[in-house]
């Protein structure tokens, strides 16, 4: 590593959240200020720093001296430590206060501040209030070296170390060292990182720390597949294994956390973390304590009569049975598949309901799903979060305290719905108010935690329309009969047949479809039917492999978007044009989950880009913003749950055994309103249709509700 001495000259970009940094130094023997990149903290302007580090070549950034390690010089001289105090870096002093100070006590002004910080009084200007400002200020910004300087002697780098003085302050090396797993408590650092940071700060394999953090992983690991609990044996063996510990000192962990509230026990032995216990027990509760609210009376053989007479819709004997169950049941479950009309019956029972003057309420998961609604029904609708006015890290404003208000609430795609967050809907929603939930239970379930739509489904305690019968105009459409084939478990129509929407293209080499899929994305369709490449959605089972997510972005990217304007962040270059999607929810920019927009323009000095989210004005994201991107050209099929698209290539082939599900291909498929495009083999398509087993997961939820357990 090569070593210099500079001064900070400029601060040309700051993440707050990691400490990463790019600055340009003044080092002696170069003309021009040098450019440095890493993490490092909060330095400002003026401050001597000794780095270490080596030379790279940034593509677009040019030579730049990337930083491993360094070291903060305090300033020797009066006009350096003037420039030093200036800089902000300390709450209280200015560049005007600065230079009152040094010219009172020059040299000696930072001995001055660390020794006898109350001689600071003899400055004009400079009263007890803003003194004690920079007494705490000064200790801050030397914890901060401090925890840093210890850290690193454990071999944790300065940007987790920035993370754990954010979080613990000036506590951070007592609870370290007492304690390196209550990192966990940390967002982004799990048990792998606190495991490796209590080892190499010599913590025994043994140490009841590790045990009792090395549980709550497994189950929050398992929770990942889907699991609200793991019975004691599952999680004993599971935990052991992870931990190389004997399946006895697991057990007596497992005692110490029931005994510190850390776990909770479901009998007969079903272990629980507290925040999936108590939603899963309050989302029975919440539903039991709605259904037996007393009921707004709505006439509705009248409303209903009179539906028939005011529109032009003809219902079915299954969606007048919906329509009714609807304005008769305090809480019901429409579920249907794609062609039975469950967003014409939708639209029906809010017609009643307004005929009765009644105030709905309508909510999706996702942004996307709530545009669809929107479009389809002419109202107002509102993502889960949004409607319960989310407040991360905090929570909600809409909860117990402070209930929604309203007579009727729709929620659409509900199967996408976790079991923490039915919770929250569920305590923010008045018991007089009725509860229809709309979605198809034979899509995939949510991403996060629970069962919830199929257990409410098989729990029996909530009424429940299942809309069968497939209109003759949906019958047209191939893909509408496939997916219903598909999800009989019948091999589908893949003959290509003139005038078809769902097509099938036979390939066995796994490395050539990603080519195929370029061609396709290129040239082939667009031409074929008049369409953007932006308007064709890949969706592909997983997210590694030569058709994951990762390589075909990649590869569609470098296709189809030639622009050299971009920007950098995670491993992903971003270019002006790309389709990106947003993969966490952003409250301020009113952005959610899912949401798929294109970059409109990239400022590479300000390091920021301009995106349009479903063709609306622009949104600027910041450099630090950037990792609540990814690119967008190729997908899962579980990230593109709640939405739609013209055009869907979905790759199909054995590479992807491990996650070829029913209801997996056919969630791909009802993805698409115009054509699907299957590039695979039979084989591959074979394994999905015949793998009907919805992956087990353990949940309580259907029990809670029969038996009425909260």
């Amino acid at each position: 590593m090569e070593t210099l001495r500079c001064t900070v000259h400029r601060i040309t970009f700051h993440n707050d959240e990691n400490g990463w940094t790019v600055i340009k130094g003044r080092v002696r023997g170069y003309d021009e200020p040098v450019a440095m990149v890493g993490t490092l903290g909060k330095v400002s302007v003026g401050a001597s720093l000794l780095v270490k580090g080596e030379w790279v070549n940034d593509k677009k950034f040019g030579r730049q001296f990337s930083v491993g390690e360094y070291e903060e010089l305090l300033p020797a001289t009066a006009q350096g430590i003037e420039k030093y105090l200036g800089s902000g870096l300390i709450k209280g002093i200015g560049p005007k206060f600065a230079k009152r100070i040094v010219k009172q006590f020059g040299s000696k002004t930072l001995d001055i501040i660390e020794d006898d910080p109350d001689r600071l009084l003899e400055v004009e200007g400079l009263g007890q209030n803003r003194i004690d400002l920079i007494k705490e200020a000064w200790v801050e910004q030397k914890e901060v070296k401090n925890i840093i300087l210890f850290l690193s002697n454990h071999d944790v780098g300065s940007s987790l170390a920035y993370r754990i003085y954010n979080e613990f302050g000036k506590e951070s090396i007592t609870i370290v060292k007492e304690n390196p797993y209550k990192l966990t408590e940390i967002k982004g650092i799990g048990f792998i990182t606190a495991d490796t940071v209590a080892q190499k700060m010599g913590f025994d394999k043994d140490s009841i720390f590790r045990r009792r953090s090395g549980i709550a992983y497994t189950l929050n690991e398992s929770s990942n597949d889907g699991h609200c609990f793991l019975s004691r044996e599952e999680l004993v063996k599971k935990a052991a294994e992870r931990l190389e510990v004997d399946e006895a000192k697991i057990d007596i962990a497992i005692d110490e956390m029931l005994l510190k509230k850390e776990l909770i026990l479901e009998p007969p032995d079903s272990l629980y973390i507290p925040p999936l216990f108590f939603s899963e027990s309050g989302t029975a509760r919440r539903i039991h304590t709605i259904l037996s609210g007393s009921l707004q009376t709505v006439y509705s053989n009248n409303l209903i009569d009179k539906l028939k007479e005011t529109t032009d819709i003809s219902y079915n004997a299954e969606q007048q049975e919906a329509i009714r169950l609807a304005v008769e049941s305090k809480m019901m479950i429409l579920t249907g598949g794609p062609g039975t009309g469950k967003t014409t019956t939708v639209k029906g029972i809010i017609t009643v309901y307004r005929g009765a003057g009644s105030k709905i309420l309508l909510a999706a998961p996702t942004g996307r799903a709530a545009k669809r609604l929107a479009e389809t029904t002419g109202l107002e609708v509102k993502t889960i979060h949004r409607l319960l006015e989310a407040i991360p890290p905090d929570g909600y404003k809409r909860n117990e305290g402070n209930k929604l208000t309203g007579d009727v609430i729709i929620i659409d795609e509900s199967s996408m719905i976790d079991i923490v967050l039915m919770y929250n809907l569920l305590k923010a929603i008045p018991d007089e108010m009725t509860v229809i939930f709309v979605g198809d239970a034979d899509q995939l379930p949510s991403v996060g935690p629970g069962n919830v739509l199929l257990d409410m489904i098989e729990s029996g305690v909530i009424q429940t329309v299942k809309l069968i019968q497939i209109f003759r105009q949906a019958m047209e459409s191939d893909i509408i009969r496939n997916a219903h084939c598909i999800n009989k478990g019948e091999f589908p129509d893949i003959s290509n047949k003139k005038g078809t929407d769902f097509f099938f293209d036979e390939r066995s080499d796994d490395a050539e479809l990603p080519n195929l899929i370029v061609d396709l994305c290129a040239n082939r369709l667009p031409k074929f039917y008049n369409v953007k490449p932006s308007d064709i959605q890949v969706l592909t089972p997983m997210q590694r492999g030569d058709n994951g997510a990762l390589n075909l972005n990649a590869v569609l990217q470098k296709a189809l978007n030639h622009t050299k304007k971009a920007l950098y962040r995670g491993g992903i270059e971003f270019k002006q044009g790309d389709k990106v999607m947003q993969i966490k929810n952003n409250y301020d920019k009113e952005v959610w989950n899912g949401d798929i927009g294109i970059v409109k323009s990239i400022n590479i000095e300000e390091r920021s880009m301009h995106i349009s989210f479903d063709d609306n004005e622009p949104i600027q994201y910041e450099w630090g913003e950037l990792d609540e991107l990814t690119l967008a050209y190729a997908t899962t099929v579980h990230k593109a749950q709640g939405s739609e698209y013209n055009i869907v290539i979905i790759p199909m082939t054995t590479q992807h055994y491990k996650m070829l599900q029913r209801n997996l291909l056919y969630t791909g498929i009802t993805r698409a309103r115009k054509t699907v495009v299957i590039i695979g083999t039979k084989k591959a398509i074979k394994i999905a249709i015949n793998n009907d087993r919805v992956t087990k997961r353990n949940t309580g939820l259907a029990m809670r509700l029969i038996n009425k357990l909260s």
